[in-house]
């Protein structure tokens, strides 16, 4: 199997191109700086993580800014914290805020030279919209969330991304390679539905799941690189014979 054996790249945002552990982390700082003992990075991630999971499934139609809103305050509560609307709010909008890995945007810019790019996100439209605006490429088709009715890994959301796939784009299963950090959200679904997958392993250097929950069992990958950079080189040392 190689890379250039491929037609598009099908692409989770947060967590891959978008630094979403370090969005989230600053965005819990006004609770953490009031709870009665100190956690770790990874500690408050685990917590939102399994919040985040739980409501996703209870409210799969509730768009992400108004579902994260709904998560800060139930780790406000978790944590014997009191917040009102705003501060959860705040939280909610904080999307437009996290921040790109500082090699994601050249590794799109190189990568979209060689295949179709497409999004398939847990976040709605609004949103992505400043997150794409930071990663400064024109995707050629945006799945998101809010668009599907249903949160990853619901196989909703890829059976909608194949379908559509198909029918706007011409492009069958077999061209896709869906790249992603979450084994949770991402590579056991994709598993389900056979598609090939190249992981981006960002936390190669840090024991944990951080602000995903543990997938189940062992998901199968094709491709592993811990950054996009190391992706987008494997491509070019592939088409050079390396």
């Amino acid at each position: 199997m190689k890379l250039s054996g491929f037609k598009v790249l099908t692409f989770d945002c947060y967590g891959t191109l978008i630094d979403w552990e370090t969005g989230i982390h600053d965005g819990l700082k006004p609770l953490l700086a009031k709870h009665d003992k100190p956690l770790s990075k990874d500690e408050a991630l685990e917590i939102y993580a399994r919040h985040e999971a739980d409501q996703e499934a209870a409210t799969p139609d509730m768009p992400y800014s108004q579902l994260l809103s709904v998560v800060y305050k139930r780790v406000a509560k978790e944590w014997d914290i009191q917040v009102d609307n705003q501060e959860a709010n705040i939280f909610g909008a904080s999307v437009p805020d996290w921040p790109e890995f500082p090699d994601s945007v050249e590794a799109l810019a190189y990568l979209k030279q060689h295949y179709k790019l497409v999004i398939l996100s847990n976040v709605d439209r609004i949103s992505f919209r400043a997150s794409n605006a930071r990663l400064k490429v024109a995707f050629d088709a945006i799945y998101s969330a809010q668009d599907i009715g249903s949160y990853k890994p619901n196989p909703k959301n890829f059976e909608y991304m194949l379908e559509r796939l198909k029918s706007d784009l011409g492009l069958e299963k077999s061209d896709v390679l869906h790249t992603a950090q979450s084994l949770f959200h991402d590579h056991a679904t994709a598993n389900r539905f056979g598609l090939a997958s190249a992981w981006i392993d960002r936390r190669h250097d840090t024991e944990g799941w951080g602000a995903t929950m543990p997938p189940p069992g062992t998901p199968h990958v094709d491709f592993r690189f811990e950054s996009m950079a190391a992706m987008a080189q494997a491509h070019r040392d592939e088409l050079a014979g390396r």
